[in-house]
């Protein structure tokens, strides 16, 4: 790091402007900004400060890079930025918290296109136009060359993520004939025809064919992949983007990007294989499988039984009884933008002096921390927050655990049945509560396509109805309202 800062002086202050001086500088401490925030916000008490940190060093980043000598015009500069205000603003204000793992995949595809357009410019302008036969920067070529591979398959790939997560495409697995043969030869023959531009950069046809390949793997990649797997989808997206972004700061001698991007793409890669451990999922099994495709989406995981369902007194008198007890909160929850409603049902249960915790589950929801991030909005305290490892051993001591819009996460089927394709993966231990209260919409299978175990044991009622309407229903009759 102190490389770093030296080099902004190198060659001597007679040799060299102001204006990279100040530039490099700014790049410098724009880099100390962010691992600074990166480094905060792994703290739930110091995580808003590391992210205006953050938010700091992106803005002396760019206003560093606004000021460097080889801008020769800030015409399409700031015309970027208006257009990127004017989308930028309405997204982060309009746009609701239970919505946030499609505007991240959003969010994704934008940096994933902008640094492969970026990757075009340098290659247009340097290997197109200024190609000198025996001149050749055969690393910048790489550097470039990757930098639009990672960027067109983040971009591509992105979108069918946003897609499959708003369900404007069809979210279960997609498995076609081939898939990986083909998926696997489309790479290979990318990494070959990078090598020949790597030789000969001069080639248009080749390079517009790498590019198009790149986007097609985007589609290929993330199409087989169910909603199931879209946490671990989230975090390989998010590194892809880190990746390529570390690849533009090789070819434009851009040391922020590469340290950033290097962070992006070394956590989020780190991410994705927590995210595949907490499903007891192989990490190659979600890249190159289809999850709830086969026969692994028609078996029953054993469940059998009838559901017992319970009214809202039924289930208002129960908490009323009770001393403790936890929250299970799901995709449910999201969909139905519930959060309100359980902080409301949490702190009604407080005042009548219970205990309220509420359980997460590492790949609850659409994203990693998607739950968190929900509670969080809902402003409940996040010391009431555990996670699978802290909270498990306190289901068998827990009056009543209330499973909101969750599934596959408290299916005991990962334990008890060998055949489920859910088999070994860890779950929140909701069947070893003393009653559980199960709030859905309807008795549907999760993304996993099983049916769940707890749904139809003898200690599970289920209230079905719109999550947000029911609980603001038992709050309530717990309150003395009735309905």
């Amino acid at each position: 790091m102190s490389g770093l800062l030296a080099s902004a002086f190198e060659g001597g202050a007679s040799e060299i402007s102001p204006r990279v001086v100040i530039y490099r500088v700014a790049l410098f401490v724009a880099s100390m900004l962010f691992l600074l925030g990166l480094r905060l916000l792994t703290s739930a008490e110091t995580a808003r400060r590391g992210m205006m940190m953050a938010v700091w060093g992106m803005i002396v980043g760019v206003v560093g890079t606004l000021i460097h000598t080889d801008i020769v015009s800030y015409g399409w500069i700031v015309g970027g930025l208006v257009v990127g205000t004017v989308i930028g603003i309405p997204m982060g204000l309009l746009i609701p918290m239970t919505k946030m793992p499609e505007r991240i995949a959003l969010s994704h595809a934008g940096g994933g296109l902008a640094v492969a357009l970026v990757g075009v410019a340098e290659w247009y302008a340097h290997f197109r136009l200024g190609y000198k036969p025996g001149h050749v920067d055969r690393f910048a070529m790489g550097a470039v060359g990757f930098e639009c591979v990672m960027g067109a398959i983040t971009f591509t790939g992105s979108l069918m993520a946003f897609g499959k997560l708003s369900e404007i495409i069809p979210g279960k697995a997609r498995v076609f004939p081939g898939q990986n043969a083909i998926n696997i030869s489309l790479l290979a023959g990318t990494l070959i025809a990078l090598g020949v531009l790597v030789a000969n950069p001069a080639v248009p046809g080749l390079f517009y064919a790498v590019l198009g390949v790149a986007l097609l793997l985007g589609i290929t990649l993330v199409v087989p992949i169910g909603g199931a797997d879209m946490p671990v989808v989230i975090c390989l997206l998010n590194s892809y983007a880190g990746v390529a972004a570390s690849a533009s700061g090789f070819a434009l001698d851009n040391n922020v990007l590469i340290i950033c991007g290097a962070l992006d793409g070394g956590s989020g890669f780190i991410l994705a294989l927590i995210m595949s451990k907490a499903m007891n999922r192989s990490f190659a099994n979600v890249i190159f499988g289809g999850f709830g495709s086969g026969a692994a989406a028609g078996a029953s995981g054993g469940a059998g039984g009838t559901a017992r369902e319970a009214s809202i007194e039924d289930a208002a008198a129960w908490l009323k009884e009770a001393q403790s007890v936890i929250i299970v909160p799901g995709y449910g929850m999201a969909v139905a933008q519930a959060q309100h409603a359980v902080r409301d049902l949490s702190q009604a249960l407080q005042a009548n002096g219970t205990t309220v915790k509420y359980a997460i589950h590492p790949v609850a929801g659409r994203m990693p921390g998607h739950m968190n991030v929900l509670l969080a909005e809902a402003n409940i305290p996040y010391d009431q927050l555990f996670e699978l490892e802290a909270i498990n051993e306190d289901f068998p001591q827990t009056d009543i655990s209330i499973v909101v819009g969750a599934n596959d996460v408290v299916n005991p089927a990962a334990k008890n049945s060998k055949g489920s394709p859910i088999y070994g993966m860890p779950i929140l231990n909701v069947d070893q509560s003393r009653r559980v209260l199960v709030l859905k919409r309807s008795m549907k299978p999760g993304f996993a396509g099983i049916e769940n175990e707890l749904f139809v044991m003898e200690k599970t009622s289920m209230v079905f109805g719109d999550a947000k309407q029911t609980l603001g229903k038992i709050t309530g009759a717990l309150k003395g309202g009735g309905h």
